[in-house]
């Protein structure tokens, strides 16, 4: 953890005057790394999920996908595959960072491994010299979105792989762990070695180490990627999950937690309160995430692409829901992408996709007035009596998270009114409430530690 500090030295050495005063303030908070700056700037972010069963046909059960070899790998076959037009629908969204399943639960790999022969070099597609991550992480440079690469070695049916282990205690259930591990490990290696720079590593269900029998994959990103996030096993966790797959979180939501890693330490309670809530005065920064299913409105929950699905992609006014209690409330929106056995995004997702990234532009792009300021009281005079209802508030978290409390008032008639209370801010918090015509609005913090930075209040109508 690093401290800020601010210092006065005026008055020090014995020899000044005295009327001048010695004053010294030392705050001590967490603060985030560049690459926890640039996921919580991001705002908007997909996972592109993308496996074998996309072409089977069928509905997928993800219980019975863990413990269930597909058949025949070559069912694999996107004739249109096209990662450009993935991403671009990711860009239009307003998505800064994208993600792939390099690999899933079934165990194979997207991408030409020397480690897994379980991997594209077995296909017939493309005579076996395909590799989607390259494509992939290529795609979003083009387009400038930042990549990132989603692990998942907790499942693999082929393997016989089942929350991290091998079946049995005896010897060839020891040689097989101990192969499968270096496996992983190999893995990681080409995975975080091949492709360049990654915004950020995830490890799906966690990446248990050699302390539980596991790879020992930490070390490897870290040396790979040391710039990256790293999403998570029980000793590191760079950003926490939400407590949900529902797209949002609750309100107050931390960007601070008390333990470096979630994962580790989830709580006792049975709807993961610890986690989704944080901890303001947690002594490690782990902003939460917020994911959800594009395609999981109406009783449906699809991370992949299923034939006849396109009623559950979610309406334009639930995305909008989701906004707002993700990056409306501190946190990062993960939302799931589903390509089809074509190897594109389906039109009715893009399309949706993008209305969604246009009705964020169309609320937020052009606010009434913005300032920004230090101090408890910052005032945003708006010239003239207008009607405001919804308030955007943003820390410079570079000093870490210091608002505790804080109140916003508008103006009318001379008299300041009450419009707003709250706790949490963070990179991000979404003031909504009834509508007001005020001549100014003012933001009141009553509790911080230290000075608050405040990078900007926009006021809307």
């Amino acid at each position: 953890m690093e401290k800020m500090w601010i210092i006065g030295c005026i008055g020090l050495m014995s020899f000044l005057t005295p009327s001048l005063e010695v004053w010294a303030q030392q705050i001590d908070v967490p603060v985030p790394s560049p690459a926890q700056i640039a996921w919580q700037e991001a705002e908007l972010t997909v996972i592109f999920h993308y496996d074998l069963h996309v072409f089977d046909g069928k509905k997928y059960v993800q219980s019975n996908n863990r413990i269930t070899p597909i058949p025949d790998y070559n069912i694999f076959n996107p004739e249109a595959l096209d990662t450009d037009q993935w991403v671009r629908a990711a860009k239009g969204m307003g998505a800064k960072i994208a993600m792939l399943t390099a690999t899933h639960e079934t165990g194979f790999a997207l991408y030409q491994s020397d480690v897994n022969p379980y991997c594209m070099k077995a296909l017939k597609w493309q005579d076996g010299k395909g590799d989607i991550v390259q494509d992939f992480v290529t795609s979003c440079r083009k387009y400038g979105i930042k990549p990132g690469i989603y692990i998942g070695i907790r499942w693999n049916s082929f393997y016989g792989i089942h929350d991290f282990e091998v079946s049995g205690q005896d010897e060839f259930a020891k040689n097989r762990q101990a192969h499968y591990n270096r496996m992983c490990e190999g893995m990681v290696e080409e995975l975080t070695s091949k492709y360049g720079e990654l915004a950020i590593i995830w490890f799906d269900g966690g990446a248990h180490g050699p302390a539980q029998g596991g790879p020992d994959v930490q070390g490897i990103v870290e040396s790979n990627q040391p710039n990256a996030l790293f999403y998570h096993n029980l000793d590191r966790a760079d950003i926490r999950w939400g407590g949900s797959e529902s797209g949002a979180v609750p309100y107050p939501c931390w960007g601070t937690y008390g333990h470096p890693s979630w994962f580790a330490n989830r709580g006792d309670s049975i709807d993961f309160r610890p986690i989704k809530y944080g901890d303001p005065n947690g002594a490690f920064y782990m902003p939460a995430m917020s994911d959800a299913p594009l395609r999981g409105y109406n009783g449906r929950h699809e991370w992949f692409w299923e034939p006849g699905d396109e009623a559950h992609i979610y309406p334009l006014e639930n995305l909008m829901e989701m906004y707002y209690n993700s990056v409306g409330h501190n946190s990062t929106l993960i939302l799931g992408i589903a390509p089809d056995e074509r190897g594109l995004v389906p039109n009715k997702d893009v399309e949706r996709m993008r209305e969604f990234g246009d009705e964020i532009s169309a609320r937020f792009n052009d606010a009434l007035a913005k300032v920004s300021g230090t101090g408890k009281e910052i005032s945003v005079p708006l010239g003239k009596s207008l009607e405001v209802g919804t308030v955007v508030i943003e820390e410079d978290v570079r000093f870490g998270e210091r608002v505790r409390e804080f109140l916003i008032q508008g103006k009318t008639k001379g008299q300041w009114v009450d419009l707003y209370k709250g706790t949490s801010i963070g990179h991000k918090h979404i003031a909504v409430f009834s509508a007001r015509k005020v001549d100014s609005v003012r933001l009141q913090i009553h509790e911080a530690i230290g000075d608050p930075k405040i990078a900007s209040i926009k006021v809307y109508d």
